[in-house]
This record gives C-alpha cells, structure tokens and sequence, in this order.
C-alpha cells in the first residue's frame, strides 16, 4: 500500500499565503513525480503543479509566478507554496503522487484525501 497525506490547507485573506505538504508512505521504491491538483465547487479537478524526481516542474498558468512546487526526495515529501493568494485559488487541493512499488515493482498511481484551501476576506 502506498498513502499520501496532506496537511497546510486553511482560511487565508485575499493576498496572503499558505504552504501546503504532502508525504508519501508504504511500499515505496522510487517516486517519479508528484504533483497538486485542485478542484473548486462545480468544476473539474485541475493540474495546478508537477515535479519529477529529477526537479522538472510545470505550473498552471493561472498560477505561474505565484505558485512554487518543490520535493524532498530522501522524504517522499512535497510541498506547494502559494502566495498572493486570490479568491479563484478556493478549492479542494488535491495531491498525486506516481512510482513504483517495493517488492513487488508495480507502478502505482495514488491521491491524497483533499485539503480545503479557502481565500475570503
């Protein structure tokens, strides 16, 4: 079994920021990228970043010189921080992590839980 687990979501003014985490568990061998991705109330879910193993990234542009995504390999762990925060970014923010599997060498897709990211004054 592989698990994500995010935390940092939460009620934040117009502007401001907030850091998300995301941490990989189980029977890992080797992630090859990891990612967030958001869904609001009545839309579809979409990519808001990716890493690889390697640091490649890509954003949305919708969130593109606000947004950065980055990894910690040694911990399976990665993080979204999000500044100038706006209105538009209220959503579940969802994170993906994609790899292979120990023992066994299966490739794995697995989603966290969600974490609720709201912008309001």
């Amino acid at each position: 079994q592989v698990q994500l687990v995010e935390s940092g979501g939460g009620l934040v003014q117009p502007g401001g920021s907030l850091r998300l985490s995301c941490a990989a568990s189980g029977s890992i061998f080797s992630i090859n990228a990891m990612g967030w991705y958001r869904q609001a109330p009545g839309k579809q879910r979409e990519l808001v970043a990716t890493i690889t193993s390697g640091g490649s990234t890509n954003y949305a542009d919708s969130v593109k010189g606000r947004f950065t995504i980055s990894g910690d390999n040694a911990k399976n762990t990665v993080y979204l921080q999000m500044n100038s925060l706006k209105p538009e970014d209220t959503a579940v923010y969802y994170c993906n992590g994609q790899g292979l599997r120990s023992v066994s060498g299966w490739s794995f897709e697995v989603w966290g839980q969600g974490t609720l990211v709201t912008v309001s004054s």
